[in-house]
């Protein structure tokens, strides 16, 4: 059980957005540990067990961007909205950061958010009331029945939210190609690739 103010903590760094509506933005990350989607092609599947990674305060938190001289912070997991995140929300808040969350949408949102990427996982639907605030959805494309997932997710999203494509990273010179076709056809969508790893950064 994680009590307010105390987060377990995988890893946190200072890198550059690598997907999504924010890519090539500077963010100090902050990865929580703990998850129970269970996605089979979960690129950090060592952030589930809780127990393996230390409790970390919301106020050390906050020292550690500050002193990475950060201006956005982007909290993501494992799956961070286990937890309420209202106490590291707010602590990083009061420093008039940037803050995103990325989540699968799987439990309810806590805290105050200026961007929130929902990526939803068959494996653990994702809560109307969730969809309902993202203001970015970015589906894993991994096999052609995904693009149907993805516009049931689009409509119980708002009429302003951005939506991406993006490819499982495994599958994407097989992906690529229907994705970019889907694109043309569907304009409503964007295409989004994992260009951190391109880099090879963090």
């Amino acid at each position: 059980m994680v009590s307010d103010g105390q987060f377990p903590l995988m890893e946190d760094f200072y890198s550059l957005q690598g997907e999504g509506q924010y890519q090539g933005y500077a963010a100090y990350f902050i990865r929580l540990a703990g998850c129970d989607v269970g996605c089979v092609w979960c690129d950090v599947k060592e952030s589930w067990p809780v127990s393996n990674f230390p409790k970390v305060s919301a106020a050390d938190l906050v020292r550690k961007v500050l002193d990475a001289g950060a201006d956005r912070v982007v909290v993501t997991g494992g799956e961070p909205t286990q937890y309420n995140l209202e106490p590291l929300s707010l602590a990083l808040k009061k420093e008039n950061l940037k803050l995103h969350l990325e989540t699968s949408g799987a439990y309810e949102i806590t805290g105050q958010w200026d961007w929130i990427c929902l990526s939803p996982k068959k494996f653990k639907a994702p809560l109307d009331s969730s969809l309902e605030k993202a203001h970015e959805l970015k589906v894993v494309i991994y096999h052609k029945s995904d693009f149907d997932w993805a516009e049931e997710m689009a409509a119980r999203t708002s009429s302003s939210c951005s939506l991406f494509l993006q490819p499982e990273w495994s599958k994407e010179k097989v992906m690529n190609p229907l994705i970019l076709d889907y694109i043309k056809k569907n304009t409503q969508w964007k295409l989004s690739l994992q260009i951190h790893k391109y880099l090879n950064i963090p």
